[in-house]
């Protein structure tokens, strides 16, 4: 598993005696394969943070259609202000896409395609509209058992 750190954020708690920080970490994690989660951890320690951050990760793994190493199509994902465009490029395009998405990518094991950030660039917001945008992908298998039809037919319309 490939695991990327997204962002880590340090947070304060105001006690009697003054501030208390801890931290806040985003973490994606992929087989590099189409299988790809992320997860937040919170600890007093940055290296606590980011394991529990991985482990979170790792509870969460979804499975995402791919197409020849790049998206099967055009899809736009949204997750609360953050709204993401996710298109298909070609071969040695490679991944050209914001730092938040690029790790989501990267993860998934998807080596070209085209993305754009719109709305809020806040990271928790851009990971979760990246993958509201691939977990509604569908691949060209699916598309053809769902309407009862040849492969080939998907292709040539």
């Amino acid at each position: 598993m490939k695991e990327k750190v997204v962002a880590i954020n340090r947070v304060a708690k105001v006690v009697k005696g003054g501030r208390r920080f801890s931290f806040s970490a985003i973490v994606v994690v992929g087989d590099g394969n189409g299988t790809v989660g992320y997860g937040l951890g919170k600890a007093n320690e940055v290296t606590d943070a980011i394991a529990k951050g991985i482990d979170d990760a790792k509870k969460n793994l979804v499975k995402v259609p791919l197409y020849k190493h790049t998206v099967p199509h055009v899809m736009e994902g949204k997750y609360s202000g953050g709204f993401v465009l996710v298109q298909p490029a070609a071969a040695g395009t490679g991944v050209i896409a914001g730092g938040a998405m690029r790790a989501v990518f990267e993860s998934a094991g998807i080596k070209d395609v085209l993305a754009k950030s719109k709305g809020s660039s806040n990271p928790h917001n851009v990971v979760k509209a990246t993958f509201d945008a691939l977990l509604k992908m569908r691949d060209p298998m699916q598309i053809a058992q769902q309407r009862g039809i040849t492969l080939s037919q998907v292709f040539n319309g």
